[in-house]
């Protein structure tokens, strides 16, 4: 909105500094500071309001050190990060932009699932929650909102250069076409873009023609894994926000990178128009990830509970598959991965050894992985810390693959 209002201000009264609005470093850096001041001020209100309605967290005994002590730490935080985000977006981002609006749907949907989740659990004082089954559809209606969108919408394009003997790419001179085409990034080879219509003739000439039947579900899994990632991630103080403020920061270089011509010329990597708009978007979401740390680390004053962790798990799945970088997800998300596989090896690993010797074995201590960590004597914040480092690390990889083909 602000963007709009200074571009009036620039074209109509001339007013001296409106037109720094253009810039997007300058819009993404305020959205980063806005957010970071809505998390550390509303969130302190916000959970006072919370403790004076006793949205307590009930936890299950799992014999973990220091666990009961959380008993009553207010949840349902995730609505500081939601907060935290829209409001700088709708503030400091062109609202006309495709990946804007859809970033926005995105936060908003996942959000409200989580919501409705939470207040099932505290208000109603059902443990479960959501049904299951409510859950997953509500990540399958995104998801094809999302395939849907970036499938058929005319915004959604890549830019492709028409390159001639002594020209280069972005040369003034260069003629370019912008091309609906699902193209997506591969990483750690030379010529890294592959076309989902292309892969998919390859398997079968059929397929090529119902590409969009094919990619449509994969957007859908996708975004059920990562925000089912995050979710199970959430599980010690500080550690989901946390390692969701380092892959948002990384996505932030991909959107800076693959939304400037020049730079995407230079890393020699897809140029996707008007997604440089999306820095402001994950500036935001870092700031309010680490807003939110400010009263969620050790020890945590409010849980985000599954309005924050479902909601931030979709976030970034939903940029991963805007900026064709899908395929990343797995190194970038590495913590999300390790502690979704390492339940299903649980689960999966007990019910195999149960059926065959008649008594289930285990292959952790207990799951998801952070828990494995605790029962060995770790200290939270050790755990976190380190989680945190190698989250880094894979970030660093992720933003290597840039060159490292």
């Amino acid at each position: 909105m602000l963007y709009y209002l200074f571009d009036f201000l620039d074209k109509q009264f001339d007013l001296y500094g409106a037109g720094v609005m253009r810039y997007i470093s300058f819009r993404a850096g305020m959205a980063a500071l806005l957010s970071l001041l809505i998390a550390m001020i509303f969130g302190g209100r916000l959970i006072r309001m919370l403790q004076r309605k006793q949205v307590g967290e009930s936890i299950r005994d799992l014999g973990l050190e220091g666990q009961m002590e959380k008993k009553g730490t207010p949840t349902m935080g995730g609505l500081i990060i939601l907060l935290a985000i829209l409001l700088p977006t709708l503030l400091f981002a062109r609202l006309n932009n495709v990946y804007i609006l859809l970033m926005l749907v995105s936060t908003v949907w996942l959000g409200a699932i989580g919501f409705l989740d939470d207040y099932i659990k505290v208000f109603r004082k059902n443990k479960e929650g959501l049904a299951g089954k409510f859950k997953v559809m509500g990540q399958v209606g995104l998801g094809l909102i999302v395939g849907l969108t970036l499938f058929f919408s005319e915004d959604v394009v890549v830019r492709q250069y028409l390159t001639t003997k002594g020209l280069t790419a972005i040369d003034f001179s260069s003629t370019y076409y912008d091309v609906r085409k699902m193209i997506t990034t591969v990483p750690f080879t030379k010529n890294n873009e592959l076309d989902y219509h292309h892969f998919f003739s390859f398997a079968s000439p059929l397929l090529g023609s119902y590409a969009r039947f094919l990619y449509i579900p994969l957007v859908i899994i996708i975004i059920t894994a990562v925000s089912n990632g995050a979710n199970i991630t959430d599980g010690i103080d500080g550690l989901a926000a946390g390692t969701s403020a380092i892959i948002g920061t990384t996505l932030a270089v991909f959107a800076w990178v693959s939304g400037n011509s020049i730079f995407a010329d230079y890393f020699d990597i897809m140029y996707i128009p008007n997604t440089g708009e999306l820095v402001i978007f994950c500036t935001a979401f870092v700031g309010a990830c680490v807003g939110f740390l400010w009263y969620n680390s050790y020890p945590a004053q409010v849980f985000m509970g599954d309005t924050g962790s479902l909601s931030i798990g979709g976030i970034i799945a939903v940029l991963a598959l805007i900026l064709r970088k899908e395929l990343l997800i797995p190194m970038l998300c590495g913590i999300f991965l390790v502690e979704n596989l390492s339940v299903m090896l649980q689960v999966s690993y007990f019910k195999y050894t149960k059926k065959k010797y008649g008594e289930g074995r285990r292959i952790f201590k207990m799951s998801p992985l952070h828990h494995h960590y605790q029962k060995l004597g770790y200290h939270e914040s050790k755990i976190v810390s380190r989680f945190w480092t190698v989250g880094i690390m894979l970030a660093i990889l992720t933003l290597v693959t840039l060159k490292l083909r």
